[in-house]
């Protein structure tokens, strides 16, 4: 929005200057984005003397100018009648811009180059006498900015208005914000009409057949009238905040919006069928051209303003080719009218045309203020077109205002602003910007304010509103500054944020690289990963408004996440890859249900083992190395006896047969470890193999212990004993493992596979698994005897518990 100062003025005496004004402005909410002069376009139209005249060798109609401006002399190719030696001119320097755009250069006019030009009132934009060169009243100021030998200033401010405030679309709206500052009063502008003859009742009537879309439509008739160019003052004011003058009809319309914020349209009266208005939505399909010689498509939700027979405008937004203001206008019908704003602002939208108008009625106007916009209007149509107005005011108002009371309690204000202002304080500033407000004392009420915000005040619904203008009205550099009351030590975080925090610094210690994907996904992840009919992770949650077909569903699963990653970076030729992902995923359960929600964690490793290196052959990551990283990440969260045995029932299509396995703890299985099938890596192009692990993590977290047990390092030396037994081979090395954990004796510190082996002088249908048992005390130095009977009655109990034999 931008505010003239000058045509501010006009209502209210500005005792600021212009930088005071915006940065008070700014601080009462109405943010000032930039303050310049508006005549600074003329800083190189300098006051010149002509001081030589000459004929022109190749035009009868030219002449050549000597013209002094100050520093040096131009020559200047002139063609205007009234030059004369010694005359002051203004003298446009190249890179001059003129109000229309266009640029000034040095040119060549007839083989004879022009190093400036002199300029009349019209093309400086100072007037509209274009007939000669416009004569400057100056005799010692040559060389001058023609704006200071002229006097000529008028801040201009631009303000960057927030949606929610459009009573400041408008210059007295502006003026309203300024006398809430300065609280010297406003000077509203003469509303007097002129004598009126005839009934407009009698020439004109208005139908509103969708009241939805129009609540309002008034309108008023002047006969008469002449169409020409707006007198200076009016173009100028216009000009003044970025508008372009049109004719005189057109000009006061645009005039009183910017005045009052209450857009207005003139139709041609003459034009309009049976000379009457009706207010309807359009047809499916109706083809409209509006005034920008564009044919429109319109849909039954869109606003039009008719005649009789046809459409004449789209409400709100442009009128049409068909009834626009020619010079042969004799009579004019003037809108005024409310618009509701959500259907102004669809309309715009779907149309892609927005206008001056329609940012303000899907802002929202004035719905009491429409007539007074009208009359305001109809009185400069009369005097600046020499009309004669027609008695009366056709006013279609269905829905009347109804002034909205609003109870704001004092105590309530305070608490919620911090501050300490007293029921008086506020009641003088909400009436400084004209809100209506009485106190309930003296109804026997409890100190609150009965408050009615004008009607101009469409954004003020609610006490905290109000609140809202208190805070900006009182200033909120005003507010005192508080802090909260908490404790200044730093609180702990939360378990979780914790367990996520530990899992990072573990992970990215292995080597992972941390992913984080969207929880979004294509609805063909489920089939690329093979998941069966009654899979749970099968019931997924579809987004009602996807950004992409591929992000169409809530996901289930973070592998088709990590997967998508490794793809990518395998385009990129970056072939070893080792990525982790924390994130949750979401089981849909019933309609109209939140889904099941479960914190997840996933790994994927693919490629080289270890990098390449002249001390190491290069070889691929198996099964063991993830496998590994599960089970040191669940090592370092302190979780114990953690199982790793063969999948339970049908293992999953996405899996290698043979190649994964169930992770349990106290025989709940919170996750899996294994490697992809190749089907599945080949539908993500994949083309190397992959190992992947998931945990639960929200069935995990629980069992994480929180204290941390510590015991003495040991003073006395270990011994080492191995077990070597030949066992049928379906029988898992883990249930071996487990079996001799589970004898609990006394001395033995720690148990682990370090051997299988299979064929040789072993049978077929066996393999022999070799353990290393680890033997302390800690009070004394074990010897060979004690450990060897020990050693030997847990490898008797091994026999006949797997029906092994001992190794010849």
């Amino acid at each position: 929005m931008k505010v003239s100062l000058s045509w501010l003025k006009d209502y209210i005496s500005l005792e600021m200057e212009p930088s005071d004004l915006a940065e008070a402005l700014t601080m009462a909410g109405l943010e000032v984005e930039a303050v310049s002069d508006r005549y600074s376009y003329l800083d190189t139209v300098l006051v010149g003397k002509i001081v030589k005249i000459a004929p022109h060798p190749n035009a009868d109609k030219l002449k050549l100018c000597d013209v002094d401006v100050g520093n040096r002399m131009v020559s200047v190719v002139c063609g205007a009648p009234n030059i004369k030696k010694n005359m002051f001119v203004p003298a446009a320097l190249p890179g001059t811009v003129y109000p229309d755009g266009s640029v000034l250069s040095e040119t060549l006019i007839r083989g004879v180059t022009s190093e400036a030009m002199l300029c009349s009132e019209a093309e400086l934009g100072l007037g509209t006498d274009s007939s000669g060169v416009m004569t400057v009243n100056s005799s010692g100021a040559i060389g001058e900015k023609i704006a200071k030998a002229l006097n000529l200033s008028d801040t201009v401010i631009e303000i960057d208005l927030t949606p929610n405030r459009p009573d400041c679309l408008s210059i007295l709206g502006i003026a309203r914000e300024v006398n809430a500052i300065q609280k010297n009063g406003i000077t509203f502008p003469d509303a007097d009409l002129p004598d009126a003859n005839g009934d407009i009742l009698s020439l004109a009537s208005v139908t509103i057949e969708a009241p939805d879309h129009c609540p309002r439509y008034a309108a008023r008739v002047v006969e008469d009238i002449t169409v020409a160019p707006s007198p200076f003052w009016l173009q100028d004011r216009l000009m003044s905040v970025g508008l372009r003058p049109i004719n005189n009809i057109v000009d006061v319309t645009n005039f009183v919006m910017m005045e009052t914020g209450q857009p207005l349209h003139a139709f041609d009266f003459d034009q309009l069928e049976e000379n009457r208005i009706v207010v309807r939505t359009a047809q499916k399909g109706e083809i409209f051209v509006t005034l920008d010689k564009k044919e429109r498509k319109l849909t039954q939700d869109m606003l039009m303003i008719c005649d009789g027979k046809k459409p004449v405008a789209i409400g709100g937004v442009m009128g049409g080719l068909n009834s626009e203001i020619s010079e042969n206008t004799k009579r004019v019908l003037i809108e005024s009218a409310y618009f509701n704003p959500v259907s102004i602002r669809k309309t715009a939208k779907k149309l892609g045309l927005g206008s001056d108008a329609s940012h303000r009625f899907e802002r929202g106007v004035d719905l009491d203020g429409t007539v007074n916009a009208l009359n305001r209007a109809a009185q400069l149509i009369a005097k600046i077109g020499k009309g004669k107005l027609v008695e009366g005011v056709i006013d279609e108002n269905p829905e009347q205002y109804q002034p909205k009371q609003i109870l704001l309690s004092v105590k309530d204000t305070n608490r919620l602003l911090g501050t300490q202002l007293v029921s008086n304080e506020i009641e003088d500033l909400l009436t400084s910007i004209d809100f209506a407000v009485e106190s309930d004392r003296a109804k026997g009420g409890d100190g609150h304010l009965v408050v009615v915000p004008p009607s101009f005040r469409v954004d003020v619904t609610r006490p905290e509103d109000l609140m809202e203008e208190v805070a900006r009205l009182s200033g909120y550099n005003n507010i005192p500054t508080t802090f909260p009351n908490i404790p200044a030590e730093r609180g702990r975080l939360s378990k979780t944020l914790d367990t996520r925090e530990d899992i990072r610094l573990a992970m990215t210690g292995f080597g992972f690289a941390e992913a984080i994907n969207y929880v979004f996904t294509d609805d063909s992840s489920c089939d690329r990963l093979g998941f069966d009919q009654n899979d749970p992770r099968r019931s997924l949650l579809y987004i009602l408004n996807p950004l992409t077909e591929e992000q169409s569903v809530m996901r289930t699963s973070l592998l088709p996440g990590l997967l998508e990653t490794a793809r990518r970076n395998m385009a990129q030729q970056i072939k070893d890859l080792k990525l982790f992902e924390i994130g949750k995923v979401f089981i849909h359960s019933e309609k109209d249900r939140l889904p099941d929600e479960k914190e997840m964690l996933a790994g994927i490793w693919t490629g080289r083992r270890l990098d390449a290196s002249w001390h190491s052959s290069e070889e691929g990551c198996d099964f063991y190395d993830i496998k590994g990283v599960a089970e040191e990440l669940l090592n370092y969260l302190k979780i114990s006896e953690v199982v790793f045995t063969r999948i339970s029932g049908k293992s999953p299509t996405y899996i290698r047969k043979g190649y994964s396995a169930d992770v349990l703890v106290d025989g709940t299985i919170l996750g899996v470890v294994g490697e992809l099938s190749p089907e599945t890596l080949l539908s993500y192009g994949i083309k190397q193999a992959s190992y992947f692990f998931e945990l639960n993590l929200s069935q995990l977290m629980p069992i994480i212990p929180e204290l941390k047990q510590v015991k003495p390092i040991p003073k006395y030396p270990a011994i080492a004993r191995d077990i070597t037994v030949i066992i049928d081979k379906k029988i898992e090395s883990e249930k071996v493992l487990l079996h001799i954990k589970q004898f609990n004796e006394e001395f033995m510190e720690r148990v682990y596979l370090f051997d299988i082996f299979e064929g040789g002088s072993i049978s077929e249908n066996k393999k022999s698994v070799s353990f290393r048992v680890i033997y302390r005390s800690l009070s004394e130095t074990l010897e060979d005897d004690k450990i060897n009977k020990i050693h030997q009655s847990i490898a008797g109990r091994l026999l006949d518990a797997f029906d092994a034999e001992l190794p010849e």
